[in-house]
């Protein structure tokens, strides 16, 4: 079991001064971010902002799970690369970044694909979910998990110019809700077959790592029964109520049974 922190060091204390100058945060919302454990499933264009801010953030510790290795058209978005990357494995690559720009942060590399045999026993170790995943498949398997062993889930997806992020927690709705079942083999375009504004991902990682945060932290108003979407190509935002199924056969509407 890995030692709970109870206080910050001076060097913390100095590296975060502009989040303990926020009541929302102060030295007691720090030591919870330190004494986090965050799980990012997906290390490629939403996985990189998301773990670069929640390492710069002090957040302890940031499970990876990816099985891919790093291809030179993943550099137009995945910050986390350069081109001294190219062939290794995503995890172990991020792991580096991450090391080099917070030598406290501890990174789990765990290079493995996401499935239904496996997706339970990786979670559980984890306070937060972020599906930061472009498989939708593995997102129904994430989500499953999720909602199995009661882990609050940032969701956030990308297409083209567009995005969507939201929270999935107790007493809201679940991937399921939306759509009971994930489309069958060869309805789906793959994904890298789509093309996607390279700064799109930035956008909603982003939103991600915030919404994370604020989790973590417990504070704020948060995404929770409610889908945001975002329109890059004409720079807007809007909002859609996400309400619980109450036939939905894995959260039944929330209950998280």
């Amino acid at each position: 079991m890995e030692e709970m922190h109870v206080s910050l060091t001076p060097g913390e204390r100095q590296r975060f001064k502009r989040h303990l100058l926020l009541p929302q945060v102060g030295e007691e919302g720090q030591i919870r971010l330190k004494n986090s454990r965050v799980l990012i499933a997906g290390a490629g264009g939403l996985g990189s902002p998301l773990a670069l801010y929640l390492a710069a953030a002090g957040v302890g510790t940031i499970g990876l799970v990816d099985f891919d290795r790093v291809d030179v058209t993943n550099l137009q978005r995945q910050i986390l690369y350069g081109e001294q990357d190219v062939g290794e494995l995503k995890v172990h690559a991020a792991a580096k970044r991450l090391k080099a720009m917070n030598h406290a942060v501890h990174v789990e590399e765990i290079p493995r694909r996401l499935d239904g045999d496996n997706a339970q026993e990786i979670v559980s170790g984890y306070d937060l979910v972020a599906d930061a995943l472009d498989d939708l498949a593995a997102r129904y398997v994430l989500n499953d998990a999720c909602v199995k062993l009661h882990k609050p889930e940032v969701y956030g997806a990308i297409y083209e110019f567009s995005g969507q992020v939201a929270v999935f927690d107790e007493g809201t709705a679940c991937l399921r809700c939306l759509n009971p079942d994930p489309p069958e083999p060869g309805e789906m375009i793959a994904s890298a077959d789509v093309g996607v504004l390279g700064v799109l991902p930035g956008l909603v990682g982003c939103i991600q790592a915030a919404e994370g945060l604020k989790m973590l932290l417990g504070t704020g108003g948060m995404l929770k029964g409610r889908m945001l979407f975002i329109d890059a190509l004409q720079m807007r935002f809007e909002e859609m109520e996400l309400p619980a199924n109450p036939r939905c056969p894995l959260c039944g509407g929330g209950l998280r049974r």
